[in-house]
């Protein structure tokens, strides 16, 4: 696997987290567009962000080995990062909504 390969595992992993928030709550749901776009972004930035702990893509291939432990961890990140790039992005709605109805 190389990094690009593991990089777009993570995104998809941010989307499938978004998604599946907005199917299980929908009052956080912005349809499948919106969850795919939120999923996106928020797992590129919870791996940019925390990849720099080692777990990022450069990590997990180093030295021409492979490290599952820091790929599942890697996994694990996108996914909650996409769940919480939706959570963000519907807490940001809520405030813009709530002040243009003042």
């Amino acid at each position: 696997m190389t990094e690009t390969l593991i990089s777009l595992i993570s995104i998809l992993l941010g989307i499938i987290g978004a998604i599946l928030m907005g199917f299980t709550f929908k009052k956080y749901s912005f349809g499948l567009v919106g969850n795919t776009i939120s999923g996106v972004f928020g797992s590129i930035f919870f791996i940019k962000f925390f990849g720099r702990l080692g777990f990022s893509p450069t990590f997990i291939v180093e030295n021409s080995t492979f490290n599952v432990s820091l790929l599942i961890l890697n996994c694990i990140v996108s996914f909650f990062g996409g769940v919480l790039g939706l959570l963000l992005i519907k807490i940001i709605d809520f405030k813009m909504n709530k002040k243009a109805a003042n």
